[in-house]
């Protein structure tokens, strides 16, 4: 496993190498041994599926806020998307920044989505799925999420957003005295 960071402290792409032969193909998913840098004291407490159907649809941009903040590891099983990470962490040097990865079963990505970034993904294939392992458990009072058109953030999506929740089309737009998230 290599670890690749970006532009936003702490979120990093993570890239394997699927061993490739005639029967098919073998890729390691996790080892904790090699991330351990990455996770430090935190463990993984939970992993979840989303399959989403429709090209164009948008999932996100969620959070949990703390003390209930979870760090994401995010990996593409079948189809693809466009996976993104804004960091709202306050005093953050890229707060309101975001960073986005095309994740796909064949480039084998991971994206680790710290504690104080929200989190979502564009479908580029139908019928897309994702593995998410979480670092804390889902809280439903903790859940919160921005909008995926807010102008603060200027997210320039690859596809027209086609298909939306009710709930992520009504997340708050961020107000000008919004100064982030405790990480």
């Amino acid at each position: 496993m290599r670890i690749a960071t970006t532009a936003i402290p702490g979120v990093m792409r993570i890239e394997v190498t699927p061993h490739i032969d005639p029967r098919g193909a073998f890729t390691r998913l996790y080892c904790e041994r090699e991330l351990a840098s990455l996770l430090g004291s935190r463990r993984i407490v939970q992993i979840n599926h989303s399959r989403t159907a429709k090209v164009g649809a948008v999932r996100g941009m969620h959070y949990q806020n703390p003390p209930h903040a979870e760090m994401k590891l995010v990996r593409c099983l079948r189809g693809r998307v466009w996976d993104i990470a804004i960091d709202l962490r306050r005093n953050s040097p890229s707060f309101l920044k975001w960073h986005a990865e095309e994740l796909t079963p064949e480039n084998a990505y991971m994206l680790i989505i710290p504690e104080g970034c929200a989190h979502g993904f564009q479908v580029l294939d139908e019928e897309s799925e994702l593995l998410y392992l979480h670092t804390a458990f889902y809280v439903p009072e903790a859940e919160d999420g921005v909008r995926h058109d807010d102008p603060r953030l200027g997210i320039r999506w690859p596809l027209p957003v086609t298909d939306l929740s009710p709930r992520d089309a009504h997340h708050p737009l961020l107000t000008a005295d919004f100064h982030g998230i405790p990480a």
